[in-house]
C-alpha cells in the first residue's frame, strides 16, 4: 500500500454520473459523520444521570463513568489509521456501510445496557465503527468532488465537525429532559438506517486500483502503538499526573512503538504510510495545527462545561445553547474558508485563525461568576471564527498532498492526529486545573471532616457535594470552590492559548503563502464532455 512520495499525478476525473450528485452525496456523508462526532461530546452531560441508581440510571461510579467515555476513544483513535488503509484497500464505500451498520448495532446496545460493565463494552463496539466512518466520510468525498471544488467541499465538512460537536450537549440536554438515559444512544439508531439506506442509493464506492502488498507488521504497529500512547493520555488525565509508572509505562511503550513503526515504514518496500510526506514543511505543519487547535480546544471545552454548569449553575442544556455561536461562526465561515484563502493564501488565513482561537482561549483567564452572557457568546464566536479558518485549510493541505487514490490514508492521518490532539487536552489541561484547583482550595477544607477531606479536594463536583451534605456550614465552602476553580481555569486558559499560539508560529512559518496557495486553488474549465472513466467506482 505504497504512497508515492513524489507530487501526486493529476487525478482521472470524477464520472459525470458521480459528479452529478455530488452535493447530494456530500449531505449523506455529513448525515453519518454529524452522528458519531456528535456521540463524542454527547455523553458528557448524562454522566450525572448514569451515574443514579436505578431506575434512574444504572449506578455507575466515577471510574465507570470515566470508561464509558475512554473505552470509545482508545478504540476510535487505536483504529482509525488502519480503517483508512483497508478503505483504500477494499473500497471506502464498504468500510462506510460497516463501520455505520456497527455504531448502529452499538448505540442500541449501550441503550439497553443493565450496567456500567456492558455500557463500557458497548461504547468501545461503537468506537470501532466510528473509526471506519470518519476517515471514509473524508475520503470519499476526495473521490466525488474534482480538486477545484476540494476546498469548498472541505470546508461544508469541517463546518459540520464543528456542528456535531456543539449540538451533542444540546441534544443530550433535550432528550434527558423528556426521556431515559440511554434515549441519548438509541436516537442513533433511526438515523444510522436512514444513512444506511442513503448510502446504498447514492453513495459510489472508490477504492486505490494498486493498492500493492498488505503491510501487516505495519499495521500491527501502529494499532498498539496508537492504543498504549492514548491510553496512557487518558490515564494521566485520570490521575492528573503523568509520573504514575501506570501513565509512563504505556506513554513510553507506545512512543517506543510508533518510532518502530516509523522505522520500519522507511525500510518497508510495501509501506502502509510513505514518511517522506512528513519531511515537507508545508505537510507536517498542517497535520501538527490540526493537533495544537483540538489541543487548545478540547481542554477548554473540557473546563468551559464545569465552569458554565457548576460555578454558573446553568444546566446541560442551557450550558450547550451557549456554544451554539461556536457552531454558528464554522457553520457560517468554513464553507468559505476557500475564497479567503485565494486571496491572502493559507498561511495568512491559519495564522490568523490561530490568534483568534488564541485570543478566544485568553479571554477565560478573564472570565468571572458574573461575566455577562453575551460576552460568553462572542468569545465562543470568536473561537468559531478562527477554526473555521484553520481546519479547512490544513484539511486541504494534508488532503491535496495525496493522490486521490490514497485519500483513505490522507484522511486517517488527519483524523488520528486530531484525536490524538485533542485527547492530550483534556489530559494535559485537566491535569492542570486539577493540580492548581486542588492547591486553592485545600486551604479552605479544615472546617470538613477527616474522610471527606481528600475527596473534597479533587474537583469542584465533589468539593459542592461535600459541600452539600454539610448543610448551611457547607456555604463558605461552595464560595471557596467557586473561587478556587476560577483561579484554576484561569491558569488553564493561558495555558491553552500558549498551545494555540504554538500553533500560530508553526503555520505562520511553515504554511505555503498567497501564490503557492493561489497556485493550489486555481480553477480550472471544466470539459465539456466528461469521461465515463475516472477513479475506480463500484
Amino acid at each position: 500500500m505504497s504512497i508515492p512520495s513524489g507530487a501526486p499525478a493529476a487525478a482521472p476525473r470524477v464520472p459525470e454520473a458521480v459528479h452529478r450528485r455530488r452535493w447530494a452525496i456530500l449531505a449523506v456523508l455529513m448525515f453519518s459523520l454529524l452522528i458519531v462526532v456528535l456521540d463524542n461530546s454527547i455523553l458528557n452531560v448524562a454522566v450525572k444521570t448514569i451515574a443514579s441508581p436505578a431506575p434512574t440510571g444504572i449506578g455507575a461510579t466515577q471510574s465507570e463513568l470515566e470508561w464509558a467515555i475512554n473505552s470509545y476513544t482508545l478504540v476510535f483513535a487505536g483504529l482509525l489509521f488502519t480503517a483508512g488503509l483497508l478503505g483504500d484497500r477494499i473500497g471506502r464505500k464498504k468500510v462506510l456501510l460497516a463501520g455505520i451498520l456497527v455504531f448502529g448495532l452499538g448505540s442500541g446496545l449501550a441503550a439497553l445496557s443493565a450496567s456500567p460493565g456492558q455500557l463500557i463494552t458497548w461504547r468501545a463496539l461503537m468506537g470501532f465503527g466510528a473509526a471506519f466512518v470518519m476517515p471514509a466520510t473524508l475520503a470519499v468525498l476526495m473521490n466525488v468532488f474534482e480538486r477545484d471544488e476540494q476546498p469548498k467541499a472541505i470546508g461544508i465538512w469541517a463546518g459540520g465537525v464543528g456542528l456535531g460537536i456543539a449540538i451533542g450537549p444540546i441534544t443530550g440536554g433535550v432528550l434527558l429532559e423528556h426521556f431515559w438515559w440511554g434515549s441519548i444512544f438509541l436516537v442513533n439508531v433511526p438515523v444510522a438506517v436512514v444513512a444506511l439506506i442513503a448510502m446504498v442509493l447514492l453513495v459510489p464506492d472508490s477504492r486505490d486500483p494498486e493498492p500493492g502488498r498488505v503491510d501487516p507488521l505495519g499495521v500491527v504497529l501502529s494499532i498498539v502503538g496508537l492504543v498504549l500512547l492514548v491510553y496512557g493520555i487518558i490515564r494521566g488525565g485520570e490521575l492528573a499526573s503523568f509520573t504514575d509508572l501506570t501513565v509512563l509505562a504505556p506513554l513510553l511503550g507506545g512512543l517506543v512503538v510508533l518510532a518502530v513503526f516509523v522505522r520500519h515504514e522507511k525500510r518497508s518496500s510495501h509501506p502502509s504510510l510513505d514518511i517522506a510526506y512528513f519531511r515537507k514543511p508545508a505537510f507536517s505543519a498542517a497535520v501538527s495545527a490540526i493537533a495544537l487547535v483540538f489541543f487548545a480546544l478540547m481542554g477548554v471545552t473540557f473546563f468551559s462545561a464545569f465552569y458554565l454548569q457548576s460555578v454558573r449553575g446553568y444546566s446541560a442544556l442551557q450550558s450547550g445553547l451557549l456554544i451554539l455561536p461556536l457552531a454558528a461562526a464554522q457553520m457560517i465561515f468554513a464553507p468559505r474558508a476557500r475564497l479567503v484563502v485565494d486571496r491572502f493564501g493559507a498561511r495568512a488565513v491559519c495564522t490568523a485563525g490561530m490568534l483568534l482561537v488564541a485570543g478566544g482561549l485568553a479571554a477565560f483567564a478573564f472570565f468571572d461568576a458574573g461575566t455577562p452572557v453575551w460576552v460568553l457568546c462572542l468569545v465562543f464566536f470568536v473561537q468559531g471564527t478562527g477554526m473555521a479558518h484553520i481546519m479547512p485549510p490544513v484539511t486541504v493541505t494534508v488532503m491535496q498532498a495525496l493522490p486521490r487514490e490514497r485519500a483513505g490514508s490522507g484522511s486517517a492521518i488527519n483524523n488520528t492526529f486530531r484525536q490524538v490532539g485533542g485527547a492530550l487536552g483534556v489530559a494535559v489541561l485537566g491535569s492542570v486545573l486539577s493540580t492548581v484547583y486542588r492547591g486553592r482550595i485545600e486551604g479552605h477544607l479544615d472546617g470538613v471532616p477527616a474522610a471527606a477531606r481528600d475527596v473534597a479536594g479533587e474537583s469542584i463536583e465533589a468539593t459542592l457535594g461535600v459541600a452539600s451534605r454539610l448543610g448551611p456550614a457547607g456555604r463558605p465552602l461552595i464560595a471557596a470552590a467557586d473561587d478556587a476553580f476560577i483561579g484554576a481555569m484561569h491558569v488553564t486558559a493561558l495555558g491553552s492559548a500558549a498551545v494555540a499560539l504554538i500553533g500560530a508560529l508553526v503555520v505562520g512559518v511553515f504554511l505555503p503563502g498567497r501564490a503557492a496557495g493561489a497556485a493550489r486553488t486555481d480553477r480550472p474549465e471544466r470539459e465539456p464532455a466528461r469521461s465515463a472513466s475516472g477513479p475506480s467506482q463500484g
